[in-house]
């Protein structure tokens, strides 16, 4: 498409010499604009993807895709007839009854609100995210008077291992004299980090047999957490489950109870990735105007050209050549600087806050513990396309005015 001649002449012209420095700066400029626009939009993206996927891997990990809550009230009857029934479905992978509950937890140091969920040892141990993330007495201690706690929480209270916490439930005693809150001490026997921080910082464990106990629900639970096979038929097995489950129970699934979150997630995502296309914008505007004082200060080497015998088409691609080169390698360069950056992006922050001694991800503020990124080599490609299709779209006006120069008049006025 471009001969020896044309990429001779594009390559020269972007050089720095006396006379084009300050085009060739204003082509530099282009060139890191370029850049980091698409390095920036593949890190900011990178994270937003890794901070959702991060996000539903924990709370599908601990709270299952679907939910069986009763009609009415916060006790749900018959909850083993129901886990039998639902288990013969054949999507279905694992049931859960649990108990949630708020309470009041205290130390000799301090007290927090905190929440309570009641589960069976064997169903702790089941959950990858809780079991390999737990450290502490063996599973088969959590019994009757054993709690595990989240390990901030652990440390917020200043309780550790083998030490005991007191609850406080308002779920208590009717008295003549009104209802008596519920209190009871129970040792803690380990703890758990899930790296994210509204479980870790707010989350009590207890046998669940213990909390039915100490929340008077009987033989009921709150709810049964559902775990399903194969996400993507999550819709079919919602209404197979609805049609065996019978009428005094309610079925929901995790984009009921958490889709106003990810949806923001998504928006913020979308909205993010508009903003940061400006830069790549900027950068194109930059290049129009740098080729186009290019253009004019080779007025005399285009005429020159002209009475040579090179065609406007070769002008034209002389310095349609000229931009893409600038489009080019600064999309290149800011591909494998994105990359780079989004695959070792937590060693990065961890140097950034070692070297200021600030925190520059705060758990408290964003949930999770540590800075995820996750890579979609797709919109990387779809980065690199729209940089590229830019920068050629940025080359077409400059070229098309540089084909159209008139040899007569660049001599005359020279």
């Amino acid at each position: 498409m471009f001969s020896k001649t044309e990429r001779l002449l594009a390559f020269r012209y972007l050089r720095s010499r006396k006379r084009t420095g300050f085009v060739s700066v204003i082509a530099g400029f282009s060139f890191l604009g370029i850049m980091l626009g698409v390095a920036t939009l593949i890190i900011v993206m990178s994270v937003m993807n890794g901070f959702k996927a991060e996000l539903m891997d924990k709370v599908l990990g601990l709270n299952g895709q679907m939910g069986i809550y009763p009609e009415w009230g916060d006790k749900l009857g018959g909850y083993q007839d129901k886990a039998k029934v639902l288990s013969q479905l054949s999507e279905i992978k694992d049931i859960i009854p649990v108990i949630d509950s708020q309470v009041m937890a205290s130390t000799p140091n301090t007290s927090s609100g905190v929440l309570v969920r009641g589960m069976r040892a064997e169903d702790f141990e089941n959950r990858t995210i809780l079991k390999d993330n737990y450290i502490g007495e063996p599973l088969s201690e959590f019994t009757e008077g054993n709690v595990i706690l989240g390990y901030r929480l652990a440390h917020r209270l200043g309780v550790r291992r083998g030490q005991k916490i007191t609850l406080l439930s308002p779920k208590g005693n009717i008295t003549a004299f009104g209802t008596i809150p519920k209190m009871k001490s129970y040792r803690v026997i380990g703890t758990f980090n899930t790296s994210m921080f509204q479980y870790d910082d707010n989350y009590i464990f207890m046998p669940i047999q213990e909390a039915q106990t100490f929340f008077q629900m009987g033989d009921t639970v709150s709810h049964l957490e559902v775990f399903v096979s194969d996400a993507h038929k999550l819709d079919s097995v919602i209404k197979e489950a609805m049609g065996v489950i019978g009428t005094d129970a309610l079925v929901y699934d995790w984009r009921h109870t958490n889709q106003a979150f990810f949806d923001a997630i998504e928006v913020e995502r979308n909205v993010m990735f508009l903003i940061l296309t400006l830069i790549i914008i900027v950068a194109a505007f930059n290049m129009i105007s740098g080729l186009i004082m290019l253009v004019q200060d080779k007025s005399k080497d285009i005429a020159i050209l002209r009475t040579m015998g090179l065609s406007r088409g070769g002008i034209q691609r002389v310095f349609l050549m000229s931009g893409l080169m600038v489009g080019f390698v600064g999309t290149l360069a800011g591909v494998i600087l994105g990359l780079a950056f989004s695959y070792n992006i937590d060693s990065i922050k961890n140097w950034l806050e070692g070297l200021s001694g600030q925190t520059l991800f705060s758990a408290e503020i964003y949930f999770l513990s540590h800075l995820p990124a996750k890579v979609d080599l797709n919109e990387v490609l779809i980065v690199a396309v729209m940089s590229l299709a830019l920068s050629l779209l940025a080359t077409l006006y400059p070229s098309w005015k540089a084909g159209r120069t008139d040899p007569v008049e660049a001599l005359r006025y020279e």
